[in-house]
């Protein structure tokens, strides 16, 4: 999994996993779920991220199954 923050556009991107891209979906005006063949979920895609996601909070915990 990927994430980036790019501030100049204030865009979050979270990559899940690689993939071909062959539908995105607009879950609203400043969201975008991309979607693989086996629809799976690749990415999301949020405009307007500092207001909407909290980033300079951001933390990441991973737990042993």
């Amino acid at each position: 999994m990927k994430i980036k923050y790019f501030e100049n556009t204030d865009t979050l991107y979270i990559e899940f996993r690689l993939g071909e891209i062959v539908e995105s979906k607009d879950l609203d005006e400043n969201t975008i779920l991309d979607i693989d063949k086996d629809g799976n979920v690749c990415a999301i895609t949020m405009e307007h991220a500092r207001d909407r996601a909290d980033i300079p909070h951001f933390s990441f915990e991973q737990f042993a199954a």
